[in-house]
């Protein structure tokens, strides 16, 4: 079953449309609220929403998506680094509300989201060239869970983009550790965000497909029983 697709006028109208989504996702549940994030730049929007609504978000977990193995904390690169400033200083997230997955200890992070009772609402991206989620390449399994996982040079290249600083290839990490498509299916809620023109092409592979493809990992939002795919007009087919 293909996930449903909303069309917005623009990048901040797709954050200003999800930031009200996830505020009354929280107020409406009890106990810890783990939102599953992405790095990079498509939900820039979406988190600088958030902020501006300038409430409290007392129950929310940030559970970044993946890491970079070996990254240092404050890289430029660095997903630590992204989920501090750019999510939870905005939002008053203390950081022991944000958690990051552990190259030492992938299967940790699968027993620490279950302990706290799941995702709530997994926030998802693709990538520009290969479809890739978080550091998931084509041909990962539907089923697989944290773990750390080479980087696809198709991802690498994507990352270059992501991170302008990086002046070459050479200076992308080519080893993450990873959350799994089995840990994002387990989400009550998937939304998967493409905005600007530079994601067209994705976003039409993406559309037509009408089930899970492995060689589109973003593809797996068919499927889940609550998805959602957002494009702004740039980004639509």
């Amino acid at each position: 079953m293909a996930a449903d697709v909303r069309v917005l006028p623009s990048a901040q109208a797709i954050g200003a449309e999800l930031a009200a989504e996830i505020a009354a996702r929280h107020d409406a549940s009890s106990g810890p609220f783990l939102l599953g994030c992405p790095g990079g730049r498509s939900l820039r929007t979406t988190y600088a929403a958030l902020g501006a609504l300038s409430r409290s978000f007392d129950r929310l977990v940030v559970v970044m998506m993946d890491e970079y193995v070996g990254a240092p904390p404050d890289a430029h690169f660095s997903c630590a680094r992204f989920a501090r400033e750019e999510i939870a200083a905005p939002l008053g997230v203390p950081a022991e509300r944000v958690w990051l997955p552990d190259p030492d200890d992938a299967k940790a992070y699968e027993e620490r989201i279950a302990g706290a009772g799941g995702v709530e609402f997994f926030l998802l991206a693709s990538g520009t060239s290969d479809g890739h989620v978080a550091f998931l390449p084509p041909g990962s399994p539907l089923g697989g869970r944290t773990d750390v996982v080479q980087i696809a040079e198709s991802t690498r290249r994507d990352n270059l983009a992501t991170f302008p600083r990086f002046s070459s290839l050479a200076e992308v990490p080519t080893c993450g550790v990873t959350v799994g498509l089995g840990t994002i299916c387990a989400a009550r809620s998937l939304r998967l965000v493409l905005h600007g023109r530079a994601k067209r092409a994705a976003a039409r592979r993406l559309l037509a497909l009408d089930r899970f493809d492995e060689s589109w990992p973003a593809s797996v939002v068919h499927g889940h029983p609550d998805s959602l795919i957002y494009l702004d007009v740039e980004a639509a087919p």
